[in-house]
């Protein structure tokens, strides 16, 4: 039983050295001058190895983009408080995602290179449908609470997605300059009111409380 455990716990050593050495390397040399032999030489596995993981380079891919959604999704729902209404719930996983972004910096300018590549498209794409998601049903919520607008919530989730998406590329690009933090309120800031046709103080949920 301890053998087998142990074997396991390897394993998933060996499997995370994998990913974060492409992780680096897909992040410096872009994901097609990769090779498969650069990431094992990096992670200092066998080649070999490497199949017993991954079947192909896309595979691995695949699995680094759902691996950092996951850890984006846990960020999202640390910060909500649970017994706030759907809108400052929304503002506080949107100020969550600004954060998140700018603190994996080098992943999300990957993803911006990488987007067009077509062999990719499929698993970029089922990340922002999860974020989408997500999205849309606590706009459902906000909605029959009266708190937004009857209009499809699946244009609300596109300008929420939009919001982030755009302004943390910006600052990744440098074209706005602020500290994070002030850059998120903004973001919250502009989703409340894109919601609701208002603004609102800051959300303070359980990640900002614990800061204050």
């Amino acid at each position: 039983m301890v053998d087998s455990r142990r074997h396991t716990e390897q394993g998933e050593e060996r499997k995370q050295q994998l990913l974060q050495a492409a992780e680096q390397l897909f992040t410096d040399r872009g994901y097609g001058a990769t090779r498969i032999s650069d990431i094992c030489a990096a992670a200092g596995v066998a080649k070999g190895l490497f199949y017993w993981y991954f079947p192909t380079k896309e595979t691995l891919f695949a699995e680094l983009v759902r691996t950092m959604r996951q850890r984006l999704r846990r960020a999202q729902a640390a910060a909500m408080d649970p017994d706030a209404d759907a809108v400052v719930r929304i503002r506080q996983g949107a100020e969550a995602s600004v954060r998140f972004m700018a603190e994996h910096q080098p992943y999300f300018a990957l993803l911006d290179v990488e987007r067009t590549d077509d062999s990719l498209a499929a698993v970029l794409k089922e990340g922002s449908d999860v974020y989408a998601l997500d999205v849309r049903r606590l706009v459902e919520e906000a909605q029959a609470a009266g708190m937004v607008p009857d209009a499809d919530p699946a244009f609300y989730a596109v300008g929420v997605m939009g919001a982030v998406s755009s302004f943390s590329h910006a600052h990744r690009m440098g074209r706005v300059q602020m500290p994070i933090d002030e850059l998120a309120q903004f973001v919250g800031d502009w989703v409340n009111r894109a919601l609701t046709g208002r603004a609102a103080s800051p959300a303070k949920g359980p990640a900002a409380a614990s800061r204050g």
